[in-house]
């Protein structure tokens, strides 16, 4: 009986790839460099108004809402208390919210923007249409791209 031997890194496969195992047809591998790219776009633009990425999106959710728990938070970014511990510690440090333990339920933490960090809405407003820009798509064909991705954000969630 004889074996095949099996490909290893240093040995190719025989023939082209499979058109399903070609980089460019990764539904995973677009959303990823994507990602990546609008990561780089934001960071200049976050630069600007001291924040980082994940801090960005804290505090849109707290311009949003102001007063949620750090749990109702973590709902909104998919992230846990663990993740979002660290983070808010800084935006605290920063001046820009203040953590305050819920006064009907000590297990909870409430989230409080701060003046300084209501007052810091108004820089990032510049941030939306600079990407609106750099995307060089309409708004209506931005807002249908985000939600096709929320609708499979939340179909893959439910898999």
């Amino acid at each position: 009986m004889t074996t095949q031997p099996t490909p290893t890194s240093a040995q190719p496969m025989d023939g082209p790839s499979p058109a399903m195992l070609q980089l460019d047809n990764q539904v995973c591998f677009a959303l990823y460099s994507a990602s990546l790219a609008m990561t780089k776009l934001y960071k200049p633009l976050l630069d600007e108004i001291g924040l980082t990425y994940p801090q960005y999106l804290v505090m849109l959710v707290l311009w949003e809402r102001d007063g949620l728990t750090v749990s109702e938070l973590g709902e909104r970014l998919f992230l846990d208390s663990g993740t979002l511990t660290p983070l808010l510690k800084r935006l605290e440090g920063a001046g820009l919210l203040s953590r305050l333990r819920d006064a009907h339920d000590e297990r909870r933490v409430r989230l409080t923007l701060s003046a300084q960090g209501r007052a810091l809405r108004q820089r990032a407003e510049a941030i939306p249409p600079c990407v609106l820009a750099a995307s060089q798509c309409s708004l209506p064909e931005l807002q249908s791209l985000t939600h096709q991705l929320q609708a499979l954000r939340h179909r893959l969630a439910s898999a």
